[in-house]
């Protein structure tokens, strides 16, 4: 009874380890998205557990109405899908600068008005998959709603969704 009894907790633990997905120690590379202008951020991602890890972003976007710089954190989950194929989410956030261009004045055209840009702070949520090649090479597609928790009111106030692909090299 008792041989029984080690051979079937031998056999749980065992399916736990073949159902368990391998995430890389580390990925650098880059993550190219679309929310109000073009954005780019270099992206640093960290395993800290088995399906854990933290992802750290500077990054910047831009559009013809302003330009903007944003540092990120994010603790992602990760699950296995079927193969090479994951699934994550994740919460975080960072903190940001904001310039903006400046604007045709419709009362008098010959005095543009400009606005003063400035620091802002934001939370973020994550949600995406992601396919582990066989090389050292990682592809992402993902969801990060983000929503400004204080800082310049015109632009941390609002609701962005960000949608972005990721390429990512895995050392």
């Amino acid at each position: 009874m008792k041989i029984q009894k080690v051979i079937t907790l031998a056999l749980f633990f065992a399916s736990f380890s073949i159902g368990a997905q391998e995430i890389s120690d580390h990925t650098i590379g880059l993550r190219l998205g679309d929310s109000d202008g073009f954005g780019a951020e270099i992206s640093y991602q960290k395993s800290i557990a088995r399906s854990n890890r933290a992802e750290f972003s500077v990054g910047w976007r831009d559009n013809r109405n302003f330009d903007a710089f944003k540092l990120s954190g994010i603790f992602q989950w990760v699950q296995p899908l079927d193969g090479n194929f994951n699934w994550y989410y994740g919460v975080g956030g960072g903190l940001g600068s904001v310039d903006f261009a400046t604007i045709p004045n419709a009362n008098n055209p010959n005095e543009p008005i400009e606005l003063d840009g400035g620091l802002f702070v934001f939370a973020a949520g994550d949600i995406g998959i992601e396919y582990n090649f066989d090389i050292p090479l990682l592809i992402s597609l993902d969801f990060r709603p983000e929503i400004g928790i204080l800082g310049y009111k015109n632009f941390s106030d609002n609701f962005d969704f960000d949608i972005a692909l990721g390429i990512r090299y895995q050392f």
